[in-house]
């Protein structure tokens, strides 16, 4: 990342008020990242007659940019390729939390950024994230920030056995994680993470864990798509199950917990927080994703208004939709573990002759293992239904 980019920003504030600016079709949304979640918010958009522009660093024909009328294929500190993203854009969100925060300034001092550069900025780094939760008093696991041995065999120490080790920065699906036991070698387990600031959190002997997905409004209006179990295999989700199977209590305080992360980070957009419930009924924020989320994709096919309309309604200044599931729905996840060979898709009937089972691909034209492929929706009348189906169907396709 070079110190060029802040030269995109004018000497003086910009004229718009980003408060208040609303954009109606055929007004042009700028989406940063190419990947599956800004592919199906640019097909969200462009049923509604927006036009779509995306600023991407992946090579042309990436997920997004195959149902967009403009990919730019560029690095992001590139000064010249994004000076003319945001000459053809109203209104900017990215469909993913790591974008340099040197090119969220730059687009923010221009065009409105929704989700802010600030919000962002917060939820794409672990420290910063967590010291957030602190200070906003919201419910989460108890934590060290360290940045040597030393910090770490103090941290262990406070916390007790097990804890846990995760990298600051970049973390998802697990990556970057090490856990700790009373026989674990500090010495040894703190390789993987020198020279770098690390989180240290105390275990938390969770009995499941929940999301909330839902969206907050530029006049601060709210609505989400309530509680939802998730299943994860090897750290990467596998099922989500909506509504979750929980006590009122539970859904209750997952919900304001959502809605304290929302208001703390002033946040506009759709947004998920990933929670765990301990067994005395406790409700605990493990992260936020500052975007629409993989265990929210049951909302396409079940609710009236899904995760990435919500998200075009709130970036663009409009009124939120109904957030109500009219149907019971198990999502599976689809990893490039399915695919038999990298050039050879799978046999796709089993999904595609159930008449109540919903397929989605995302475009992407490397399957490799832990590689998120695509997603399917299966509905039923009730959510025992919904989950036979969703068994049948996994085995038939040698889901793990």
């Amino acid at each position: 990342m070079t110190n060029a980019m802040p030269d995109l920003m004018p000497e003086t504030p910009s004229t718009f008020d980003i408060r208040h600016s609303s954009f109606i079709p055929p007004a042009t949304i700028g989406i940063l990242g190419g990947g599956q979640l800004g592919r199906m918010l640019a097909l969200e958009a462009r049923r509604c007659g927006y036009r779509v522009a995306v600023y991407t660093d992946e090579r042309p024909g990436c997920p997004a940019g195959q149902v967009a009328e403009i990919e730019i294929n560029a690095a992001y500190d590139d000064k010249s390729a994004l000076a003319r993203f945001l000459s053809e854009v109203d209104v900017v969100t990215a469909e993913f939390e790591n974008i340099p925060d040197l090119c969220l300034q730059a687009v923010e001092a221009v065009k409105p950024l929704r989700p802010s550069r600030k919000a962002i900025h917060t939820t794409q780094h672990r420290e910063r994230e967590k010291l957030f939760l602190r200070e906003q008093g919201i419910a989460c696991a108890e934590f060290r920030i360290i940045e040597d041995l030393a910090g770490l065999e103090k941290a262990v120490s406070e916390l007790g056995c097990p804890c846990v080790i995760k990298t600051a920065a970049f973390g998802y699906d697990g990556k970057g994680q090490c856990k700790v036991n009373a026989d674990t070698d500090l010495t040894s387990a703190w390789q993987a993470f020198e020279g770098h600031h690390a989180v240290v959190e105390q275990w938390v002997p969770f009995v499941c864990e929940i999301s909330v997905v839902g969206a907050r409004s530029v006049d601060g209006r709210m609505a989400v798509n309530g509680v939802v179990e998730n299943q994860h295999a090897h750290h990467i989700l596998d099922l989500s199950i909506a509504p979750a199977c929980v006590e009122t209590a539970i859904v209750d305080q997952a919900l304001a917990l959502w809605e304290a992360v929302a208001i703390g980070l002033d946040y506009v957009g759709t947004m998920a927080v990933e929670l765990f419930v301990t067994a005395e009924g406790k409700v605990l924020v493990n992260e936020i994703a500052p975007r629409p989320h993989n265990s929210g994709h049951y909302t396409i096919d079940a609710c009236l208004t899904n995760q990435f309309q919500q998200q075009l309604r709130a970036i663009c200044g409009l009124s939120l939709g109904d957030p109500t599931q009219h149907t019971p729905a198990v999502m599976i996840n689809l990893l490039g573990d399915v695919w038999p060979e990298e050039k050879v898709h799978p046999d796709w009937s089993p999904v595609l002759n159930h008449p109540r089972a919903k397929l989605h691909l995302y475009g992407k034209a490397e399957a490799r293992a832990k590689r998120k492929m695509g997603h399917i929706t299966v509905l039923g009348d009730t959510l025992e239904e919904a989950l036979e189906t969703a068994a049948s169907i996994k085995l038939a396709l040698g889901v793990a």
